[in-house]
């Protein structure tokens, strides 16, 4: 039995070691409040600063509106409120990530409301964990691709496709 334990933690360490491989590379990270997220940088299109936003009636609570993008149309979401955290008043850091995504019906184009944009950084496999388990619940953090650490930071790296596509 102790073999079998050792047999599969060891298969789990080369699949945390694989998924760690796969995710290495450059992130674009920024703040929603004092925690620190990272964006796969082949997703992001650009940062812009902050700027009207319409509210579309009717839409859910953390979706900000819909801005008006070089003549494109397209959607905000606040990751604070799809996160669950408490809205905060806009700063002069306050910006939108615009951001493409694959979904079921294609690729689309949104934007992100965020605190701050940080840096983009590169994140080599050692620095990558697996997200960790938090129980029977799991599905629930199916959009954190893995925890990226630099120094003492804890850097949560996300799916954006997962993110925005639920």
């Amino acid at each position: 039995m102790a073999e079998n334990m050792r047999e599969s933690t060891a298969q789990k360490s080369a699949a945390d070691q694989q998924m760690s491989e796969d995710l290495e590379g450059k992130f674009m990270t920024f703040k929603l409040a004092d925690e620190e997220y990272g964006l796969q940088i082949m997703k992001v299109r650009e940062i812009i600063g902050l700027m009207d936003i319409t509210r579309v009636p009717k839409s859910d609570y953390f979706i900000k509106g819909v801005i008006n993008l070089r003549g494109k149309v397209i959607p905000v979401v606040d990751l604070r409120l799809k996160f669950g955290m408490q809205e905060a008043e806009a700063t002069d850091q306050t910006v939108i990530i615009v951001v493409q995504i694959s979904t079921e019906h294609g690729e689309s184009t949104m934007g992100i409301l965020v605190d701050e944009v940080l840096e983009v950084m590169n994140i080599t496999a050692n620095q990558i964990e697996p997200p960790p388990s938090m129980g029977s619940d799991a599905t629930s953090l199916d959009f954190i691709l893995g925890i990226g650490k630099s120094g003492k930071k804890v850097i949560f790296l996300l799916d954006i496709d997962k993110v925005l596509g639920n």
